[in-house]
C-alpha cells in the first residue's frame, strides 16, 4: 500500500502511558550501553535503532504511544547520547561493530526475537543484525533509512570525495558535524519550519561538540561507504526473504529522498509504504501518524503472539 502525504487519512486515538518507563546502562565488551526501556517484557519486542547526530531521546514522544502494548527497547550506539564514547583507538567505530554491540546488548538483555524499526544510521545498523542473525526477525520498520542508490540525495556527491581522499576533503566532516548542517537535517526542505522544536539541533549540536566527537563522526562518515556497498546485498535479502515491512518516509529529506522509499516495494512488493509530510526526523512532525500506523502494523504481523 502506497499512500501519499496530501491522502493522509486522519489518525485515531492512541493510548498514552509513561508508567512502564525505565532508564538503564549495560556494559557490553567493555563499553558502557545505555538504554531506555518500556512496556511488558512478555509482550511483543520492538527495537527503536536511532540516527545520526541523535539518540534513543529522539525515541521519547514515540515511546508512551507504543508501551502499553509492546515491549519497546531503545539503545544509544557508542560515541551517541548517554552511552560511552571511547576514543577510535579504543572502540572501532564501523558500522559493523555498532551492530554487533546491539546484537550483543539484546542478548544480554535475553531478547532473542524482535521487530525492528530503523531510523537513517539506525538501516545500516539494523540490517547488518539482520542477516547476522535473520531468525530473530518478525518484521522491518524503516523510517528515512536508506537502502537504495536511488535515495541518496545530492549531498553525497560531496560526501563520496571525502571517502575518495579524507584527508582533502576533511571540509565534508565540517559540514556533517556543524551547526548548520545539524539544523538543515531536521528542517529539510520543510514548508513549515515553525513546525520544528530548535531544542532539537541545539541539543545534537552540543553532543557534536563534546571532546572526542569529531573523530568519532568522521570514522563512521567514512566507513559509510561500507553500507552504500552493502546496499546489494540487503537488497538481494529482502527480495529472497519478503519480510513484513512498513516504510515511512518523510518527503522533505534532503538526505534520503523519496526514490528510496519507493525501491522496497520493488524488492518486496507487500511492503506497506506511506510518503508522509514531514523531513528526515519524521516523528518531527507527524509523531501520531507514525505511532499509528507501526500499532497497525505491529497488530498485523503479531496476531497470536
Amino acid at each position: 500500500m502506497t499512500e501519499p502525504a496530501q491522502a493522509a487519512e486522519p489518525v485515531p486515538s492512541i493510548p498514552y502511558t509513561t508508567e512502564s518507563a525505565s532508564y538503564h546502562w549495560a556494559s557490553v565488551d567493555g563499553v558502557k550501553v545505555f538504554y531506555r526501556e518500556a512496556g511488558r517484557k512478555d509482550a511483543p519486542t520492538l527495537v527503536l535503532l536511532h540516527g545520526y547526530p541523535s539518540s534513543s531521546r529522539m525515541w521519547d514522544s514515540l515511546i508512551p504511544l507504543l508501551a502499553d502494548r509492546y515491549h519497546i527497547i531503545a539503545p544509544d550506539y557508542p560515541g551517541f547520547g548517554r552511552s560511552d564514547a571511547p576514543s577510535p583507538a579504543a572502540y572501532a567505530y564501523t558500522f559493523d561493530h555498532l551492530a554487533d554491540t546491539m546484537s550483543t546488548l539484546l542478548t544480554q538483555l535475553g531478547v532473542d526475537e524482535y521487530t525492528l524499526f530503523m531510523q537513517d544510521y539506525g538501516g545500516p545498523v539494523g540490517f547488518r543484525m539482520i542477516l547476522n542473525a535473520p531468525q530473530k526477525l518478525h518484521g522491518i520498520i524503516i523510517q528515512n533509512a536508506n537502502s537504495y542508490n536511488e535515495g541518496l540525495g545530492a549531498k553525497w556527491a560531496n560526501i563520496a570525495k571525502y571517502w575518495q581522499a579524507p584527508a582533502e576533503h576533511a571540509e565534508q566532516v565540517d559540514a556533517f558535524t556543524g551547526y548548520e548542517g545539524t539544523k538543515q537535517r531536521h528542517l529539510g526542505t520543510s514548508p513549515h519550519p515553525e513546525r520544528y522544536n530548535p531544542d532539537a539541533w541545539e541539543d545534537e549540536f552540543a553532543a557534536l561538540s563534546r571532546p572526542g566527537q569529531r573523530a568519532i563522526q568522521s570514522a563512521l562518515l567514512l566507513d559509510y561507504r561500507n553500507n552504500v556497498a552493502s546496499y546489494p546485498k540487503w537488497q538481494q535479502w529482502l527480495k529472497d526473504n519478503q519480510p513484513p515491512m512498513l516504510v515511512m518516509w518523510g518527503q522533505y529529506d534532503p538526505s534520503f529522498i523519496v526514490p528510496g522509499a519507493m525501491r522496497y516495494k520493488d524488492d518486496v512488493p507487500d511492503a506497506e509504504v506511506h510518503i508522509l509530510e514531514a523531513g528526515h526526523f519524521a516523528l518531527d512532525e507527524k509523531t501520531e501518524q507514525i505511532a499509528s500506523l507501526t500499532r497497525q502494523f505491529m497488530v498485523r504481523i503479531t496476531a497470536g503472539q
